[in-house]
Formats: C-alpha cells, sequence, structure tokens
C-alpha cells in the first residue's frame, strides 16, 4: 500500500509516517510532499479553502498513493479526478476544510478529520488572552519595553479586574469551550455559556450556567469566543450585539475570524465600550498594513496561535494514523467527514 505523507511546518512529513509506522507496526511505501505552512499563510486553492501548496504537487506527489494523511494539503475535484486509486484522506484539522467533500464523496474516497487535537492548547491560550486583557499584561508589557512606565495602571479607575467573582461568557461549548469553562470555575468566576446545542447537564457539570446569547452579551464583564464557524454563526457578533455589553467590557476571539464582525471594534475600542480586545484570528489574515485596529486602544493580537502547542501536533498525526490503521485493518473508522461514501 502506498501512503502519502504530505506535512507541512507545524505537523511535518516526518512526524506523520513515524505516526503511521507506529500505528500499523510495518514500513509501508510513502510518498512524500512538504508543504510551506505556516510560513508561507494558507489560502483558497482550486475552490477548498485554507490550503497550502497546489493541486499539481498533490498530484504528482500520490503516484497511486490508496491512502493520504496531511494537514493542509488541497484535494480538490481536480486531485480525485488524477487519483482514482485513492480511498482514504485522513486530515489532522478539527474539520476537514482543505479538502472538496462533494467530489471526495463522488470519487468514493472517505475522508476524515481530527476533533479535539487542539483543544487542550486552544483553552489554555484562550485563558491567557482572557488574564492578559484583564490584566493589562500584554499592554502594559509593550509600553515597558518602549519606555514607557505606566504606574498610573495602579489607580483604582485604571486597576485590572480578577477573575474570581467575574462574570464570563463563552459562546460556544464544544471541546475547547467546555474546557475553558472548567478553567474559569476554577478561578472562582460566574460562567455563562450561550450554544444552543449545548447539552445542559454537560453545562452544569463544568460549573457553568446555561443560557441565551443576548442574556449572556448583557450579562458577561468578559466575553469569549469558542463556536465553530457556520453560515447561522458568520458575524455572530456585530455591532448589535457588542451594544448589549456592559461598558467597558472585555472580548476574546481565538476561535474564527468570522464569528465577528471586525468593521465596528477600533470605533468600540476608542469609545470606551469596549475596555479591551484579543484576537488570535482575524477575517483577513494577516490583516493588511491599513488595518484600523492597528491604532486602536487596549488590542492583544496574536497571529493565529492558539492550538499551536508540540503536543498538538503530536497528536494529529496520531489521530490520523490511528485512521489509517482502522481502514487497512478493515474496522469503522472514527470520524468521517463524508459518511454518505461508506455504503458505496
Amino acid at each position: 500500500m502506498r501512503i502519502l505523507a504530505a506535512g507541512d511546518e507545524f505537523v511535518g512529513t516526518d512526524l506523520l509516517k513515524a505516526a503511521v509506522r507506529a500505528e500499523l507496526g510495518t514500513e509501508p511505501e510513502f510518498g512524500e510532499l512538504s508543504l510551506p505552512w505556516p510560513v508561507v499563510p494558507f489560502g483558497p486553492v482550486g475552490g477548498v479553502n485554507e490550503a497550502s501548496g497546489t493541486e499539481d504537487e498533490v498530484i504528482e506527489a500520490l503516484g497511486g498513493a490508496e491512502v493520504a494523511v496531511t494537514q493542509m494539503a488541497p484535494f480538490t475535484k481536480k486531485v480525485f479526478a488524477a487519483a482514482p486509486g485513492l480511498r482514504l484522506v485522513s486530515v489532522c484539522r478539527g474539520g476537514p476544510v482543505n479538502v472538496d467533500l462533494t467530489a471526495a464523496t463522488e470519487a468514493g474516497v472517505a475522508v476524515t478529520y481530527a476533533p479535539g487535537r487542539n483543544a487542550a492548547a486552544a483553552a489554555e491560550f484562550a485563558i491567557g488572552l482572557l488574564l492578559a486583557a484583564l490584566r493589562r499584561i500584554a499592554t502594559s508589557s509593550a509600553e515597558l519595553l518602549a519606555g514607557t512606565w505606566r504606574g498610573d495602571y495602579y489607580a483604582y479607575a485604571n486597576a485590572g479586574i480578577e477573575l474570581e467573582g467575574t462574570t464570563v461568557g463563552l459562546v460556544g461549548h464544544g471541546a475547547i469551550g467546555s474546557r475553558v469553562a472548567r478553567v474559569l470555575a476554577a478561578f472562582g468566576a460566574h460562567v455563562l455559556v450561550a450554544d444552543p446545542y449545548a447539552d445542559p447537564a454537560k453545562v452544569a457539570a463544568d460549573g457553568a450556567e446555561l443560557t441565551g446569547l443576548d442574556d449572556l452579551l448583557r450579562r458577561s464583564f468578559a466575553v469569549s469566543l469558542h463556536a465553530r464557524l457556520t453560515e447561522e454563526t458568520r458575524h455572530l457578533i456585530d455591532a448589535d450585539k457588542l451594544a448589549l455589553l456592559p461598558e467597558g467590557a472585555v472580548l476574546v476571539n481565538s476561535a474564527r475570524g468570522g464569528l465577528l464582525d471586525y468593521a465596528p471594534l477600533a470605533e468600540a475600542l476608542r469609545s470606551g465600550r469596549l475596555g479591551a480586545l484579543a484576537l488570535d484570528v482575524y477575517d483577513v489574515e494577516p490583516p493588511p498594513p491599513d488595518w484600523p485596529l492597528r491604532d486602536a486602544p487596549n488590542v492583544i493580537a496574536t497571529p493565529h496561535l492558539a492550538g499551536a502547542s508540540r503536543q498538538t501536533a503530536d497528536r494529529a498525526a496520531a489521530i490520523v494514523a490511528a485512521e489509517v490503521g482502522r481502514y487497512v485493518r478493515g474496522e469503522a473508522l472514527a470520524n468521517v467527514a463524508n459518511p454518505d461514501v461508506l455504503g458505496r
């Protein structure tokens, strides 16, 4: 069996190969492809989103492969048409956005993904952004390094806010939001959750209160976004929703850029409607040179790093390798994005 390992600078080709070897206990024939993400940002390729490399590179590297494991390689209609022997594409991401699922199903190719691979890393990062915003950690550090000692941050009017006793709203209660809820509850925060698909018993077990989005926004001094991006949730937080927040509230988005309407944010910060904004994801990545938030006050911005831990990469490789093992042994695949293909 030939297996394409299409790695990148995060989940590397050698890491994918090692995980597959460990799972199978044999040395399969490998095709290899090394992609430039994240040194070169991902983008749309051949009709799929968030991909790295080209269709022709993937076609050449497949070379008759039956299985492919990857994080970022584009698997498009053109690629599937050129690879009639391909039967499994295992993507080590929370969703296979770099795969044309319709084309895969038409070609009889099962596509799997890796839910929860970065849940620990992303939850920790969200908590870090929240603490940094509430306690001015990042902004005061930047000011000090630039030569300004902000002793006035110790004035009562400017002092930070503790998590203990503060109401924090979480929009979304999946694998990441659930972890964040438990950590916040341990800090002593009062945690609200807005998620129409959440299990009320699980929310309560995490030490949180389930409520509606508008109620959450009105009651929360800090809000962190953890929903999946769908047509239903695109621009879920817009100018009207921002207006529901208490004056001076803190907003964190380390989930998906499309959840947030970025247009009103700079003015919300300048007016004091928002007290601080912490971002790891954006509507355009990377943000352009004339990005309005570059000179807005109290902004923390990191370059899409929430899931960037070594453990995430190791876990992702292990998850896709496990799917390869199931395929080889004739077992049911665990996380299939296009289940309609299984009856073929």
